[in-house]
């Protein structure tokens, strides 16, 4: 009774009074929703002026296709493949290692762990997307490093590898959070449908549930590998300083987002060729990122399957 009367009472405000509060609302959450359009905004245009301005001096297709990152020696080169190339060999080395096995704790999770096992594993995966990933950079050098070594002992202290471990491992709560949202959002009638057709728990999942959750898990991945293509602080902490064109991830190199910490530290003058580099290798680092969001998003729709 006392709800019904506290609905009566607002109803009866002035039509004038409801009238600027339903426009002080809208306002409010207008200026909320088009706040990460300004600032997108923004940021493209804040890399667009600075990367026009080095693209004045360099040739777009030097830097697209040059082999050689040296823009600090005399004469400079800005052959962004190298970095274009650790970048690459991190995020797919990160990719191989986090898929397989977030994919198979999300199975887990869904179809075989209890409630209460489910209730215990959850938590600890929201605490390991938590941690900084600076911690993952210094837990590779000091940890994984030595490992990596010991195991391969060509390999340099700082390597392609030790930043793909410790990537996959920041990236495994993603693969596991949306595929395993996927999995569970099957609807039951297929999995009874399939038990009474006489099908096992494993035919289930095969043949049953992982078709039909198909489009997410993929979208998870691509967006997984998105977050490890963006990775910062582990992969300048881990990957080493090198920017060279090679495929063994023993090797040490350096990623677009990691020279763009070297370089951002102040030693380069504002409005110089290198400074202007940060903008160009963002520039480049965005497009790509954006790529593989436009992606995920395509196959979401492409894939996606409707139940009734």
């Amino acid at each position: 009774m006392a709800v019904v009367v506290t609905h009566a009472a607002d109803l009866t405000a002035p039509k004038g009074q409801r009238r600027w509060m339903e426009l002080v609302m809208h306002t409010a959450l207008w200026l909320c929703a088009a706040a990460s359009v300004f600032t997108t905004v923004g940021i493209v245009l804040i890399l667009l002026v600075e990367s026009l301005q080095f693209f004045g001096n360099v040739s777009i297709v030097e830097f697209l296709t040059g082999t050689t990152w040296t823009p600090h020696s005399n004469p400079p080169q800005f052959g962004i493949l190298p970095l274009f190339c650790g970048t690459v060999l991190v995020a797919g080395g990160s990719a191989i290692i986090a898929i397989p096995l977030g994919l198979g704790a999300a199975i887990y999770l869904s179809e075989y762990a209890s409630p209460r096992m489910r209730d215990i594993l959850k938590p600890i995966l929201e605490i390991l997307a938590g941690i900084p990933s600076v911690v993952f950079g210094y837990l590779a050098i000091v940890f994984v490093s030595p490992i990596v070594r010991t195991i391969f002992p060509s390999a340099d202290i700082f390597n392609a590898l030790n930043a793909s471990i410790v990537v996959a491992i920041m990236i495994l709560p993603m693969i596991v959070s949306l595929s395993e949202d996927t999995l569970r959002s099957v609807p039951r009638s297929l999995r009874e449908g399939a038990y009474a057709l006489g099908a096992t728990k494993l035919d289930v999942t095969i043949g049953v549930i992982l078709p039909a959750a198909l489009s997410g898990i993929m979208a998870s991945f691509i967006l997984a590998i998105a977050r490890a293509v963006g990775e910062t602080m582990a992969v300048a902490l881990a990957a080493g300083k090198r920017p060279q064109m090679t495929l063994n991830p023993l090797d040490s190199i350096q990623t677009m987002t990691a020279y763009i910490v070297e370089t951002s530290k102040g030693d380069n003058p504002q409005g110089t060729l290198g400074y202007q580099t940060i903008f160009a290798v963002g520039l480049t680092l965005f497009l790509l990122t954006l790529a593989l969001n436009v992606l995920a998003q395509w196959i979401l729709k492409r894939m996606r399957e409707q139940y009734e």
